[in-house]
């Protein structure tokens, strides 16, 4: 893919394996004096003053991460960027344009206010509605500055325009939500995510667990808390944080400087309510996650000063059939008719598989290219014969398959870092900490469709594969980080016959960003506990306000009379009033269906899951214990599967009106 600018947007150039792509003339060639020039002038490491500009006026003052790559070799990059123009120049049809649309003044705010869930601030339909006075209503400071910041340019916008309807004052939208919770302290703007006084208390007086934390209360927890440089916070918004280190003196949160090449060791200090990944969640709670999400980030990009814009690709006609350029939802539904519930492409699942079959450790995995007439041949084959299981897969070559592989993921009709996305993930090396890049890497994924997180998740753990191998095929991080970045981002100027210094720059940047999600993947498929907190707020003043809705109730009684029915079942003393400290926990599909547990300060979920296990009878036979997980339904989360080293009581604490369940993910 390629990026050309044009009057009225960028377009970005998608090439199909069946005939695509630049005419080569000259290409490696021009690319190769080009870079041997900058590497002359000393531009070619990167070496350059921190004090340049972007022709769009943008600071190259760059994290530690960014100048970790100065002192390493690029020519993997560049190779690569060749051997793709290479594979390109053998084929000859006219290429596929994506338009990436410039968007109106205000046009760009109007977006991101739909894809946050609040369009009813703006527009015919403004007014309040239940989602958006619930999603306010738990929101941080930095958040609502956010917030406040894009329906002020919509107002300005609209009255510009003369719409002729409702526009609601900026300072009014966060006023009604305050008034609607009673009393402002102080006249200042409250914490929209505070707690009562008593934290064990909710605003009708009643007992109830504490969900997060206000501003002030957030404040003291980042300079108390044993936190290191290497520890990632995940219970305070990652902006209240960046604002919180901007107006400290002290500053120091893991930059990185001169030629050190190390990545910083990070890690989750352990959560005793349980750490929450991708997955666990049920659909409609990470709905909620997803607006949460690009709140939390834009909220963080503004913070730090980085220009925060998503982009919007034109709708064009795609392939509808095919392996090859091919949307990854045509993909998945064609796959799926063969494969039910399959959530990765299966011609991705099998170029992974080919590669692995032969071993990992062979030299230059990834980065020796196979032949491109030969790739071409493959790749025509492929699209024939796949799905009909006649693809002879012995003439795959291990280098072909791995060339196959990154051409799958060059040739997706939009990039699997997504349109909208992708221009912030480049971004991410603008950011000054390495605590920051990683931070917000972690919300740009909870941000990608689902198809495109689960492809670029399982991509992403084969690389980790490929790089354990590294003492024998000689591919470290750098490596594959360099060999992959051109294949996950595009970038301006890709197919100009000049190199400017900004492209070398962006170069180092992206294989920066690539090593990043490659070295802390795990960190970065978890959901912040600070925005599942928000979720369980929404869900409490949800239901708080729809207390009186039929199917809630139908819902209530339902488990109301099962729970009833389980516990005339079990006829063991006290299980018709369960005593304080105690749950139930229901196995439906185990031999033991139910049982009450006694909560110590010790237990933990894994344990609770052993006991069922324990009782070797049924269906049990046939689950293994990685298979079999302890849920938490109900309350003020949608459905949560907990990770093993959840400590029950203090989870009970946090939601005592939840249901407890054990089942394997597919049930």
């Amino acid at each position: 893919m390629s990026w050309r600018s044009g009057s009225r947007g960028v377009v970005l150039t998608a090439y199909h394996p069946s005939g695509r792509g630049d005419a080569p003339g000259g290409f490696q060639s021009e690319r190769k004096q080009d870079r041997n020039k900058y590497r002359r002038s000393g531009q070619y490491t990167m070496n350059h003053d921190h004090s340049k500009k972007t022709p769009d006026g943008a600071s190259f003052d760059r994290s530690g991460s960014q100048d970790s790559l100065d002192e390493l070799s690029m020519d993997d990059y560049w190779k690569e960027l060749e051997n793709i123009h290479e594979t390109r120049g053998n084929n000859h049809e006219e290429p596929v344009a994506l338009v990436v649309k410039d968007p109106d003044e205000g046009e760009l705010e109007e977006e991101w206010l739909k894809e946050a869930g609040l369009s009813n601030l703006f527009g015919e339909s403004s007014g309040d509605s239940l989602e958006s006075v619930v999603l306010l209503s738990t929101l941080t400071r930095t958040q609502k500055a956010a917030v406040e910041k894009r329906v002020e340019t919509v107002t300005q916008t609209m009255r510009k325009k003369n719409k002729q309807h409702q526009i609601p004052d900026v300072r009014d939208i966060f006023r009604l939500q305050n008034d609607s919770k009673g009393k402002v302290r102080d006249g200042s703007e409250p914490s929209t995510v505070r707690t009562s006084e008593n934290k064990n208390e909710t605003q009708d007086g009643t007992k109830g667990p504490k969900f997060s934390l206000g501003i002030d209360e957030q404040k003291s927890l980042l300079e108390d808390m044993p936190f290191s440089d290497t520890d990632i916070n995940l219970e305070i918004s990652f902006a209240e944080q960046a604002a919180n280190l901007k107006d400290s003196s002290a500053g120091k949160m893991c930059k990185g400087g001169g030629g050190n090449t190390l990545l910083p060791n990070f890690r989750l200090p352990k959560d005793k309510t349980g750490t929450t990944k991708i997955g666990d969640l049920a659909p409609q709670d990470m709905k909620k996650v997803y607006s949460l999400a690009l709140i939390e980030l834009t909220a963080l990009y503004d913070i730090l000063g980085t220009e925060f814009k998503q982009q919007k690709a034109v709708k064009i006609k795609t392939r509808d059939s095919g392996l090859f350029g091919v949307p990854l939802s045509v993909l998945l539904e064609q796959d799926q008719k063969k494969v039910p519930g399959t959530k990765i492409p299966l011609i991705f699942q099998k170029l992974i598989a080919q590669i692995e079959e032969a071993t990992l450790e062979t030299e230059g995995l990834l980065r020796i290219p196979g032949v491109a007439t030969r790739i071409k041949s493959l790749c025509q084959e492929l699209e024939a014969k796949f799905y009909e299981g006649t693809f002879n897969w012995e003439n795959v070559k291990q280098h072909d398959a791995a060339s196959l592989l990154k051409l799958f993921i060059r040739e997706l009709p939009q990039p699997l870092l997504t349109v909208e996305y992708l221009k912030a993930f480049q971004d991410v090396q603008n950011l000054p900490t390495r605590k920051q890049q990683l931070q917000a890497l972690n919300l740009l994924i909870l941000l990608l469709p689902e198809a495109n997180r689960d492809t670029l998740k399982v991509l992403l753990e084969f690389l980790q594969r490929v790089i354990d191998h590294r003492d024998k095929n000689k591919m470290t991080l750098k490596n594959v980080a360099m060999v992959m970045a051109p294949n996950l981002f595009t970038f301006h100027g890709l197919g100009s016959k000049t190199i400017e210094q900004s492209e070398f720059v962006m170069a180092a940047g992206t294989a920066n960003v690539m090593r990043f999600m490659i070295q802390y993947q795990k960190l970065l498929w978890t959901i912040p506990k600070f925005i599942v907190n928000q979720v369980r707020k929404q869900n409490t003043e949800s239901q708080k306000k729809e207390k009186k809705d039929k199917a809630m109730k139908k819902l209530l009684k339902k488990m109301a009379y099962d729970r009833e029915k389980h516990e005339k079942q079990e006829k063991t003393p006290n299980d018709a009033d369960v005593p304080q400290g105690v749950i139930r926990v229901q196995a439906p599909h185990l031999s033991k269906v139910s049982m009450a547990i006694q909560l110590t300060e010790e237990l933990k979920a894994s344990d609770i899951v052993a006991r069922f296990l324990s009782q070797k009878s049924g269906n049990v036979q046939t689950l293994k214990k990685e298979d079999v997980f302890l849920y938490e339904i109900g309350g003020n989360i949608g459905e949560r599967c907990l990770d093993d080293d959840t400590y029950m009581k203090d989870l009970y604490q946090l939601n005592p009106n939840a249901e407890w369940v054990i089942k394997s993910k597919q049930s």
